[in-house]
Protein backbone atom coordinates (compact mmCIF):
# COMPACT_ATOMS: atom_id res chain seq x y z
CA UNK A 1 0.00 0.00 0.00
CA UNK A 2 1.07 3.64 -1.14
CA UNK A 3 2.20 6.21 1.98
CA UNK A 4 -0.81 8.68 0.81
CA UNK A 5 -3.47 6.50 0.31
CA UNK A 6 -2.22 5.01 4.12
CA UNK A 7 -2.48 8.10 5.73
CA UNK A 8 -6.30 8.80 4.54
CA UNK A 9 -7.20 5.27 5.90
CA UNK A 10 -5.70 6.07 9.51
CA UNK A 11 -7.49 9.53 9.31
CA UNK A 12 -10.74 8.09 8.38
CA UNK A 13 -10.54 5.68 10.93
CA UNK A 14 -9.69 8.36 13.40
CA UNK A 15 -12.65 10.09 12.17
CA UNK A 16 -15.01 7.78 12.43
CA UNK A 17 -13.90 6.98 16.20
CA UNK A 18 -14.22 10.40 16.97
CA UNK A 19 -18.03 10.26 15.66
CA UNK A 20 -18.73 7.08 17.17
CA UNK A 21 -17.62 7.75 20.65
CA UNK A 22 -19.20 11.81 19.89
CA UNK A 23 -22.63 9.70 19.22
CA UNK A 24 -21.89 7.82 22.56
CA UNK A 25 -21.73 10.42 24.16
CA UNK A 26 -24.75 12.72 22.72
CA UNK A 27 -26.60 9.45 23.67
CA UNK A 28 -26.45 9.27 27.03
CA UNK A 29 -25.87 13.06 27.31
CA UNK A 30 -23.90 12.62 30.58
CA UNK A 31 -20.36 11.23 31.47
CA UNK A 32 -19.83 8.19 33.43
CA UNK A 33 -19.75 9.04 37.25
CA UNK A 34 -17.95 6.05 39.73
CA UNK A 35 -20.87 4.01 40.78
CA UNK A 36 -20.90 3.42 45.07
CA UNK A 37 -20.97 0.31 46.61
CA UNK A 38 -24.16 -1.11 45.78
CA UNK A 39 -24.68 -2.67 49.06
CA UNK A 40 -22.45 0.10 51.21
CA UNK A 41 -23.65 -0.06 54.49
CA UNK A 42 -23.12 4.20 55.07
CA UNK A 43 -24.50 6.88 53.90
CA UNK A 44 -23.12 8.59 50.95
CA UNK A 45 -21.25 12.04 52.05
CA UNK A 46 -21.95 15.21 49.60
CA UNK A 47 -19.55 17.20 51.76
CA UNK A 48 -20.38 20.31 49.34
CA UNK A 49 -24.16 20.14 50.15
CA UNK A 50 -25.25 22.52 52.32
CA UNK A 51 -28.62 21.22 54.34
CA UNK A 52 -29.48 23.99 56.28
CA UNK A 53 -30.41 25.68 53.06
CA UNK A 54 -33.66 25.04 51.63
CA UNK A 55 -33.75 21.54 49.85
CA UNK A 56 -31.66 21.22 46.34
CA UNK A 57 -29.95 18.87 44.20
CA UNK A 58 -27.42 16.94 44.94
CA UNK A 59 -23.70 17.61 42.87
CA UNK A 60 -23.05 15.75 40.20
CA UNK A 61 -22.57 11.80 40.71
CA UNK A 62 -24.39 8.79 41.47
CA UNK A 63 -26.00 8.12 44.74
CA UNK A 64 -27.31 5.04 46.25
CA UNK A 65 -30.92 6.21 47.20
CA UNK A 66 -34.69 6.11 47.09
CA UNK A 67 -37.27 8.84 45.74
CA UNK A 68 -39.22 9.87 49.12
CA UNK A 69 -41.61 11.99 47.11
CA UNK A 70 -42.35 12.81 43.58
CA UNK A 71 -44.56 16.19 42.56
CA UNK A 72 -44.66 17.98 39.24
CA UNK A 73 -42.06 16.17 37.64
CA UNK A 74 -39.58 16.89 40.59
CA UNK A 75 -38.30 14.51 43.05
CA UNK A 76 -37.34 13.96 46.18
CA UNK A 77 -34.83 11.63 47.36
CA UNK A 78 -32.50 10.69 49.93
CA UNK A 79 -29.16 8.58 50.59
CA UNK A 80 -30.15 4.99 51.98
CA UNK A 81 -27.49 2.46 53.20
CA UNK A 82 -27.32 -1.26 53.33
CA UNK A 83 -28.74 -2.68 56.96
CA UNK A 84 -27.44 -6.33 57.82
CA UNK A 85 -30.10 -8.40 59.06
CA UNK A 86 -30.10 -11.15 62.39
CA UNK A 87 -32.58 -13.46 61.10
CA UNK A 88 -32.83 -12.23 57.20
CA UNK A 89 -29.48 -10.60 54.78
CA UNK A 90 -30.73 -7.41 55.48
CA UNK A 91 -32.86 -4.29 54.15
CA UNK A 92 -32.15 -0.92 52.91
CA UNK A 93 -32.67 1.72 54.90
CA UNK A 94 -32.93 5.74 55.39
CA UNK A 95 -31.52 8.60 57.47
CA UNK A 96 -33.27 8.28 60.96
CA UNK A 97 -36.49 10.19 61.66
CA UNK A 98 -35.65 13.41 61.52
CA UNK A 99 -32.38 13.95 59.57
CA UNK A 100 -32.43 16.67 57.18
CA UNK A 101 -30.41 14.39 54.63
CA UNK A 102 -32.59 15.02 51.49
CA UNK A 103 -32.08 16.43 47.97
CA UNK A 104 -34.91 17.57 45.25
CA UNK A 105 -34.25 17.78 41.69
CA UNK A 106 -35.97 17.98 38.28
CA UNK A 107 -36.28 14.35 36.32
CA UNK A 108 -34.92 15.23 33.18
CA UNK A 109 -37.36 14.44 30.02
CA UNK A 110 -35.14 12.03 28.66
CA UNK A 111 -34.26 9.94 32.01
CA UNK A 112 -33.06 6.72 31.76
CA UNK A 113 -35.09 4.37 34.10
CA UNK A 114 -33.69 0.96 34.00
CA UNK A 115 -35.98 -1.40 36.43
CA UNK A 116 -35.22 -4.45 38.33
CA UNK A 117 -38.92 -5.36 38.48
CA UNK A 118 -40.42 -4.67 34.32
CA UNK A 119 -42.38 -1.85 33.24
CA UNK A 120 -45.80 -2.89 34.48
CA UNK A 121 -47.69 -2.30 37.29
CA UNK A 122 -47.52 -5.69 38.81
CA UNK A 123 -43.91 -5.18 38.86
CA UNK A 124 -43.71 -9.37 38.69
CA UNK A 125 -41.52 -9.57 35.76
CA UNK A 126 -37.42 -9.71 37.18
CA UNK A 127 -35.76 -7.81 34.92
CA UNK A 128 -32.32 -7.65 36.53
CA UNK A 129 -29.12 -8.18 35.14
CA UNK A 130 -27.52 -11.71 36.47
CA UNK A 131 -23.83 -9.82 36.53
CA UNK A 132 -25.53 -6.56 38.44
CA UNK A 133 -28.08 -7.32 40.18
CA UNK A 134 -29.42 -4.28 38.99
CA UNK A 135 -31.96 -2.85 36.54
CA UNK A 136 -31.80 -4.05 32.71
CA UNK A 137 -35.51 -3.16 31.28
CA UNK A 138 -35.33 0.05 29.91
CA UNK A 139 -38.63 1.97 31.06
CA UNK A 140 -40.84 5.86 30.49
CA UNK A 141 -40.11 8.44 32.33
CA UNK A 142 -44.10 8.64 33.29
CA UNK A 143 -43.25 4.73 34.33
CA UNK A 144 -40.73 6.17 36.50
CA UNK A 145 -42.82 8.69 38.14
CA UNK A 146 -45.78 6.13 38.76
CA UNK A 147 -43.85 3.29 40.34
CA UNK A 148 -41.36 5.63 42.86
CA UNK A 149 -43.85 8.34 42.76
CA UNK A 150 -45.29 6.78 45.59
CA UNK A 151 -42.88 4.25 47.55
CA UNK A 152 -39.13 4.73 46.93
CA UNK A 153 -37.46 1.72 45.65
CA UNK A 154 -33.46 1.16 45.96
CA UNK A 155 -32.13 2.65 43.12
CA UNK A 156 -29.10 4.02 42.04
CA UNK A 157 -29.87 8.13 40.82
CA UNK A 158 -27.61 9.70 38.28
CA UNK A 159 -27.89 13.52 38.93
CA UNK A 160 -26.06 15.75 36.00
CA UNK A 161 -26.11 19.41 35.79
CA UNK A 162 -28.97 19.33 38.94
CA UNK A 163 -31.29 17.06 36.53
CA UNK A 164 -31.74 13.68 37.51
CA UNK A 165 -30.94 12.06 34.47
CA UNK A 166 -31.02 7.89 35.46
CA UNK A 167 -32.74 5.75 37.72
CA UNK A 168 -31.23 2.06 37.82
CA UNK A 169 -33.13 -0.09 40.74
CA UNK A 170 -31.30 -2.33 43.02
CA UNK A 171 -32.81 -5.80 42.91
CA UNK A 172 -33.99 -6.73 46.40
CA UNK A 173 -35.14 -10.02 47.13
Amino acid sequence: MNTPLRGLLAAGAAAAVMLTSGVAEAATAFPRYKAPKIFGTTFQADPKHDFTKHIHSRHDGILRGWFTYVRGGVAEYEPIRWKKGTQTEGHFEGPPEGDAMAYASPIAKDVIYLSAYGCKPSRSELTVSRKTGLGAKRCSRATLIKQHGKTGHPSLITVHKGRIVQVQEIYTP
